[in-house]
């Protein structure tokens, strides 16, 4: 599959069947035009409310789950990967809450699937610039599934929905995929690429055209990774928000919630 030549779709309210199809051969797909333009102007507006009042307090954590501070390409100090965005915004919460969100779980198959908005990490919000001060442009290669493992209790189906905030066009780096990895033994899920330490190109990958606005879901067993902007300061931004699809035991976190062992590592690994 080329990267020119994959297909995107259009979400109308619930699943046909050749997005389904598409979805379980891939492990992956993208709806275009998802949210307007008004909608992307309102959740950067949120976040930017969130953010400010994180810096003011120097929130290290919440609910166990360490904020990720950096730097923008002023040497201002950024959110550069927020937790439970959702608890902090009643914009983002009623979000979460839409019906079209809820229908993806469809892409579960049988499994019943709920979106996270008190467990894992709740609504992430990465930030990616590239600038001399940023400490994070890129994310290797991995899956999302071993942070079940490190969490105590076997893989569970998930989905990891991004909706994105910014124009990215693969020229400008951003998501590669390489479908079909989601259909493989636990140990290619685990072990077929360095996770987290392997940035290179794989010739099977797939780069996603992506405009502000779209959305794109991928299996939480999908080797996936973010490539590094090729420019630096505002052009290289890309800001996305992830909603969990989760399913198993319902498992929420509090303010007295460990931080899990596999995100103490994560300042190593990711850059």
């Amino acid at each position: 599959m080329s990267s020119k030549t994959y297909q995107t779709f259009r979400f109308s309210g619930k699943l046909t069947a050749e997005q389904v199809a598409f979805f379980d051969k891939n492990g992956f797909i993208h709806f275009k035009g998802f949210v307007n333009k008004d909608a992307i102007r309102s959740f950067v507006n949120e976040l930017q409310q969130i953010e400010k009042k994180w810096i003011d307090t120097n929130l290290e954590k919440i609910n166990g789950v360490p904020i990720k501070y950096g730097k923008d390409e002023n040497n201002n100090r950024i959110v550069q990967r927020f937790a439970f965005a959702n608890q902090f915004s009643p914009v983002l919460n009623e979000f979460i809450k839409d019906e079209r969100l809820h229908a993806l779980t469809g892409f579960l198959g049988p499994y019943e699937g709920r979106i996270s908005e008190d467990e894992k990490d709740g609504l992430v919000v990465n930030h990616y610039v590239r600038s001399q001060y940023s400490s994070f442009s890129q994310m290797g290669w991995h899956t999302d599934s071993p942070r079940d493992l490190f969490l105590g209790q076997r893989i569970m189906p998930m989905l990891n929905v991004g909706l994105h905030l910014d124009d990215c066009p693969s020229s400008n780096g951003g998501l590669r995929v390489l479908p079909g990895t989601h259909k493989q033994n636990i140990l290619q899920t685990l072990f077929y690429k360095r996770q987290f330490m392997d940035h290179n190109p794989d010739p099977n990958e797939v780069a996603l055209e992506i405009e502000a606005g779209d959305l794109t879901i991928h299996n939480g067993s999908l080797w996936h990774r973010v490539q590094q902007s090729p420019f630096e300061g505002a052009q290289s931004r890309r800001r996305v928000m992830y909603i969990p699809v989760i399913t198993g035991k319902y498992q929420p976190k509090h303010a007295r919630s460990r931080t899990p062992f596999y995100q103490h590592l994560a300042s190593f690994v990711i850059s």
